[in-house]
């Protein structure tokens, strides 16, 4: 993939769905979400698809219409379009993630660690283990709030303890906010308006980086050519940033950053554990695999009945819980299909058929340290052509990157399929390409990446 360094021109505005009046500032200086840089990167290969940069014929438009329905004509392109981040990137060229929610110290060693419910409790159905504190209550807050790659790879493999960080950050140390006021402008007429609107004022908040820092991303397409199947095309590397450099508008107000591009066989991103004898027991005697998201991600509540393929549809409550763990178990409902595979399902689903899935890798939730939602939202100006509206997209709520979901497996070759099912790159150690993405939605748009740890000694 390409790694695309971001470097605003200017402030950046993220504004999701939420209002701007009143004390309300829009949250418009939040680090920015996967689906803002991707939508950016979307709308620059349309532009340049309509300057002539890349010619219409390396575009593969896609149908993905069933029986009458086809007639509608989906007119989208860039469906290839696969992206990763952002993520924090500094002077040196240091990626920093989110910190894990079970490190509250200064230290690499968890402070949260699950221990076996003696009690009943509140805990949801699925969990068996309560997250006990190792350190005496404190309203201090020591732990940073990025990690560099190579102190997140110290935590999963469970440095020794006492261990500190060499490269963490906070975020006011990446960036601060700008307050701005500033008056309602109506998108017809272009002034302030009339009658109740006229005049109106909102007040709102931006993203202004620190000198050296600038927004790492990870972008690659893999565009059909002349209908075959066999010819793709990098359109980010070959065609948009091709020189190396360029721009891109990014966020609301039409900020404009520029984009340095590099390539590199190895991604920045941290690698889980991933043979058997890394990973250790509990007092139990079960080897424990962690889980830690390096990006939000998305779990829809399903209701039960039919699916539209005919095939049954189980109800699962979402939310926090992944839509691929057993609700009322905990039992991972993930399966292992090679490329074939994946390709047959994906021709079923284009032809409205459904197939079986038969489960076949272990594991079962025991707990899970989640924070608060995380509002996925947007602004859509419309497009008559795909029928779609103006206005505020669907919201979503995502589990925030950072949380740590822990399982259990009976032997130390099923922790390692396990975390060859969970770990972003897989079981391959090469840190190429990203092959799993365990977001029920927006997993093309770098939403579902983790990494898998174990138990600190």
């Amino acid at each position: 993939m390409n790694r695309l360094l971001l470097t605003p021109t200017d402030t950046l505005f993220f504004r999701d769905g939420r209002p701007m009046e009143g004390a309300l500032s829009g949250h418009g200086a939040a680090w920015p979400l996967p689906t803002v840089t991707n939508a950016a990167l979307h709308a620059a290969l349309h532009a340049a698809q309509r300057g002539g940069l890349i010619a219409p014929d390396k575009a593969h438009r896609h149908d993905h219409m069933s029986g009458t329905d086809r007639v509608k004509k989906d007119i989208r392109a860039f469906g290839s379009l696969v992206t990763a981040g952002p993520f924090p990137v500094n002077a040196a060229g240091v990626w920093y993630f989110p910190r894990p929610l079970d490190l509250t110290g200064a230290s690499l060693t968890p402070t949260l660690v699950p221990r076996p419910l003696a009690h009943a409790s509140s805990l949801s159905a699925p969990l068996t283990h309560h997250l006990r504190s190792t350190e005496a209550p404190s309203k201090d807050s020591p732990a940073k709030a990025w990690l560099s790659a190579a102190d997140f790879e110290s935590y999963l493999a469970g440095a020794p303890r006492g261990t500190t960080p060499k490269q963490a950050v906070n975020d006011d140390e990446i960036y601060h906010a700008e307050a701005q006021i500033g008056i309602k402008i109506d998108a017809a007429t272009g002034t302030t308006g009339q009658g109740d609107a006229a005049g109106m004022i909102y007040s709102s908040h931006s993203l202004r980086l620190h000198d050296g820092w600038r927004l790492g991303l990870l972008a690659h397409t893999h565009e059909k050519q002349a209908g075959s199947d066999q010819e793709r095309r990098d359109l980010i590397g070959q065609d948009l940033y091709r020189d190396g450099r360029g721009h891109l508008i990014l966020g609301g107000q039409q900020r404009v950053c520029t984009v340095l591009r590099e390539t590199s066989p190895r991604l920045p991103l941290p690698a889980g554990l991933t043979r058997a004898d890394a990973f250790r027991t509990d007092s139990d005697g079960r080897f424990i695999v962690k889980w830690v998201l390096l990006t939000p991600a998305i779990y829809p509540a399903i209701t039960a009945g039919i699916s539209k393929r005919g095939t049954p549809r189980h109800a699962h409550p979402g939310g926090w819980l992944p839509t691929w763990i057993d609700p009322q178990t905990g039992a991972v409902l993930l399966q292992s299909v090679d490329r074939d595979q994946r390709l047959e399902r994906r021709r079923h689903n284009y032809n409205g058929r459904g197939y079986e899935s038969s489960p076949d890798v272990p594991g079962r939730l025991v707990a899970a340290r989640i924070d608060k939602p995380v509002p996925v939202t947007g602004w859509s100006v419309g497009d008559d052509e795909i029928d779609r509206q103006p206005g505020a997209k669907s919201t979503h709520l995502a589990v925030p990157a950072g949380s740590v979901y822990y399982f259990a497996c009976d032997t130390a070759d099923d922790a390692a399929r396990l975390a060859a099912a969970l770990n972003w790159h897989g079981a391959d150690d090469a840190r190429s390409p990203i092959r799993n993405r365990r977001s029920t939605l927006l997993g093309e748009k770098g939403f579902g990446l983790g990494v898998c740890g174990t138990l600190h000694a």
